[in-house]
């Protein structure tokens, strides 16, 4: 049995929750737009305290002593932009009078193989462009960025459920905050005696958002409604990527920012684009020739049929509907269960290569119905079954 599913037409049942959603779906501002031309540089940014660090980047709050609203807060504890990145020593923020706001995130990638060259740096980190505006790649460096072959890397879109970067440059790597403690082994020689990092590496320059999505179910049991929302953001943001050509390929908790508004509704974005698929001249259909192949991150929550494929002469992996697999297994998370594809070892631990649709947990029973329903044909295992129509 083959089911539509159309987030459109089934929002339109959930009538509260679609006034939310419709008032929401609205792209955020971007917090540099009055300084076009600013932003290409590392000195320009005020770093604050570390909010992240995964397997290939650190990211810290940022702000800008230049924007209007900092310029008396910055003057007041003495910055002075352009001598270099101002850091905040991690235990001191809280005891700076006046302390500025970091409506700003700054990602730092840990480069151990692109050399130090601009050029390289960018070819080797290209899928983290792939949410960049073309501002963001109009920099001194971010120019090498434009004279990509037509086979190169796509960009997207903007959409209100997919992270935006605002600015992206290459500089050398400084010794921010809790380096030493939290990643020694990736910083350059010069920093580190033990380092294998390079001296320069790509910084991406975002929105700071409140938590990740997986902070934000800790401290937070939405609603079943709520919860239905939440997911449907995600398979709005997962159609844009589709209809784009990309596959995100990392899809969980960790890659999911929320920003609730000022009624406390969560708003989620898609991010961390390291594993994406996003190749002009293969689109979602990736040639896997060899165990070689890079098929993604997240073994856990890959779908079927990226799991159980096998290589060959012409095999192909088709990832059309792969990210939305993965949004039905975390909506496990998002509706208060354990995702059943984590906690290897346990008795309700599930594989992806070899569950059966039978092994699924119910959903509880207040739940939508049409909820429930939406979440199981996301998980059905013959992808073929699914036939996904978006209303974005």
């Amino acid at each position: 049995m083959s089911l539509s599913l159309t987030p459109g037409s089934f929002f339109s049942r959930l009538k509260a929750g679609q006034a939310v959603f419709t008032q929401k779906n609205k792209l955020l501002p971007d917090p540099l737009d009055a300084r076009r031309w600013q932003g290409f540089r590392l000195e320009e940014y005020l770093i604050g305290k570390s909010i992240g660090k995964g397997c290939s980047a650190a990211v810290y709050e940022a702000t800008m002593p230049v924007l209007p609203q900092n310029q008396q807060v910055a003057g007041s504890i003495g910055l002075l932009p352009g001598r270099g990145p101002e850091i905040i020593p991690r235990g001191e923020e809280e005891q700076a009078p006046l302390a500025p706001a970091f409506p700003l995130a700054i990602k730092m990638m840990w480069n151990i193989s692109a050399g130090s060259s601009s050029e390289a740096i960018f070819s080797t980190m290209s899928q983290e462009l792939v949410p960049a505006s073309r501002v963001a790649l109009a920099g001194e460096y971010g120019a090498v960025a434009h004279r990509r072959s037509k086979g190169g890397p796509k960009q997207l879109a903007a959409h209100p459920n997919v992270i935006r970067v605002f600015r992206a440059f290459t500089s050398s790597v400084p010794l921010l905050p809790g380096a030493l403690l939290d990643y020694p082994d990736v910083l350059p020689p010069r920093l580190h005696p033990e380092g294998l990092g390079h001296g320069r590496t790509l910084f991406l320059v975002m929105k700071n958002y409140s938590c990740t999505l997986r902070q934000y179910l800790r401290g937070n049991s939405p609603s079943p409604r709520l919860a239905t929302v939440m997911t449907l953001q995600l398979l709005e943001g997962v159609a844009h990527l589709v209809q784009q050509g990309v596959a995100h390929r990392d899809l969980k908790s960790d890659n999911v920012l929320v920003e609730p508004d000022a009624d406390g509704c969560p708003w989620l974005v898609i991010t961390d684009f390291g594993c994406c698929l996003a190749d002009e001249r293969v689109g979602l259909q990736l040639p896997f020739t060899s165990w070689y192949v890079d098929r993604g991150g997240n073994g856990c929550l890959m779908a079927p049929e990226v799991s159980t494929a096998c290589p060959g002469p012409r095999a192909v992996i088709d990832y059309s509907k792969a990210d939305a697999w993965a949004v039905g297994a975390l909506a496990y998370e998002i509706f208060g269960l354990p995702n059943p594809f984590y906690g290897q070892g346990s008795r309700a631990h599930l594989e992806s290569r070899s569950y059966q649709e039978a092994q699924l947990p119910a959903l509880p029973e207040s739940v939508p119905p049409e909820a429930r329903q939406l979440v199981r044909s996301l998980l059905q295992r013959d992808a073929s079954k699914v036939r996904l129509r978006w209303h974005v």
